[in-house]
């Protein structure tokens, strides 16, 4: 058996009232201890964000605010969930958002939490250095590796489809250490993840949106691919300028 297939991972995922670290907050959370062969260890529950859920968000993971009512706050859910994921290697997909989520929870209620030294395997970049798939969204993960649907897009329907999508993606390396020398690295995308040009291969796109992308704080496959395009057009021009006799007329 492979190191890989040996080794215990911690699935996370949050779902959440919006997508500001500092203002929102969590409102469910699923986690699940496991390796190649078991689980050893799950934890679920709805959690009472104590502020209004947004219709935008609701219509994501339809979590109404009846539902969290009574459910209990972050503080009293924390100490499991931690104890739980202790020092192992996280995974998930853009697993950074959900454990920034998790730590800036526990400073609130000052609870300990070394969450943000864990290492880290998120399955978005792992899809990306696969590159067979056309999308990189869990969803579409799922459906390329045939992963069975796991009903509504909630925490641990997630964390179920995620954790299957991570054996399939980490099936071409025997160690974890392998894993993550390859993702030690930027990896080179060919389109656009986000935004008005989503979809749309990198080296179609216009220059001046290049040039946004590349001065803001995307992750970093997308700010070196979008960089080394920068840097090639520069390059292009350049080489046709000093080909061309006429160009300084």
């Amino acid at each position: 058996m492979a190191d890989i297939e040996k080794q215990k991972f911690i699935c996370i995922d949050c779902e959440l009232t919006g997508l500001d670290a500092k203002e929102d907050r969590i409102i469910e959370v699923a986690v699940m201890c496991f390796d190649g062969g078991q689980v050893y260890g799950t934890f679920e529950s709805l959690v009472n964000p104590e502020r209004p859920i947004p219709e935008t968000s609701i219509a994501i993971h339809h979590i109404t605010e009846d539902m969290v009512t009574g459910k209990p706050t972050i503080n009293l859910v924390l100490p499991e969930i931690l104890k739980l994921i202790g020092n192992h290697i996280i995974i998930g997909h853009g697993v950074g958002f959900d454990i920034e989520m998790i730590a800036l929870a526990a400073e609130r209620y000052s609870i300990p939490c070394s969450i943000r030294n864990n290492r880290i395997l998120d399955t978005l970049r792992m899809a990306r250095l696969y590159g067979d798939s056309p999308v990189n969204s869990l969803e579409q993960l799922r459906k390329h590796f045939n992963v069975p649907h796991e009903g509504a897009h909630r925490a641990m329907s997630d964390v179920i489809v995620n954790k299957e999508v991570f054996k399939h993606l980490a099936k071409r390396y025997k160690t974890t250490e392998q894993l993550f020398e390859a993702l030690s690295k930027p990896i080179l995308m060919t389109t656009m993840p986000l935004g008005k040009h989503k979809g749309r291969p990198i080296k179609e796109i216009p220059q001046q949106y290049l040039q946004w992308v590349a001065n803001k704080d995307f992750d970093q496959d997308l700010l070196f691919s979008v960089r080394l395009e920068l840097k090639r057009r520069k390059q292009g021009n350049s080489f046709n300028q000093s080909n061309n006799p006429f160009h300084n007329l």
